[in-house]
């Protein structure tokens, strides 16, 4: 795994130009299917794709977190949501809380999460490669093929899948 992340970015890199020119097409012309299409690709690709032996999204990101997000995961710390706030988390340019440092601060050195059963929705919905009118995301997806693996595997075989 250490080498397929090391080589993640060359190769997304090199991909670019090619998905770009991929998802132009497709948000002009999404395939009926195209939602489920994603979900088999998804599931398909997880079920060989341990994100535990890579982590590399709580390691090299961070997420959003919503206002729900900030209300669930103090509650589950025993603070006040500004306490939490004030502990973890930053607002950034686009007036998004998103946190202090990376990595993720509930990342564990076994790559578990400490706060996995109340975590943020964009870690529960990372990376997003399931999400419906797939076709919209299509700008998040060519960030993520450079940092998730699996997102990388999926864009490809979804290349070869859908014909546009």
């Amino acid at each position: 795994m250490k080498e397929e992340l090391e080589q993640l970015p060359r190769r997304a890199k090199e991909k670019k130009a090619e998905n770009k020119k991929f998802f132009a097409k497709l948000r002009k012309r999404p395939p009926k299917n195209l939602d489920y299409t994603m979900q088999e690709l998804h599931t398909a690709e997880f079920e060989r794709t341990d994100c535990l032996s890579c982590a590399n999204c709580c390691k090299t990101t961070g997420p959003l977190f919503t206002n729900a997000d900030v209300e669930r995961i103090s509650k589950h710390f025993r603070l006040k949501p500004s306490q939490f706030i004030d502990q973890y988390l930053r607002l950034d340019e686009e007036n998004d809380y998103v946190l202090k440092s990376i990595p993720c601060s509930f990342l564990g050195t076994d790559n578990y999460c400490s706060i996995y059963e109340v975590r943020p929705k964009a870690c529960r919905e990372f990376p997003h490669t399931d999400r419906k009118k797939f076709h919209q995301i299509s700008n998040l997806t060519l960030k993520n093929v450079a940092i998730c693996p699996a997102a990388f595997n999926i864009v490809e075989e979804m290349k070869r899948k859908i014909k546009l």
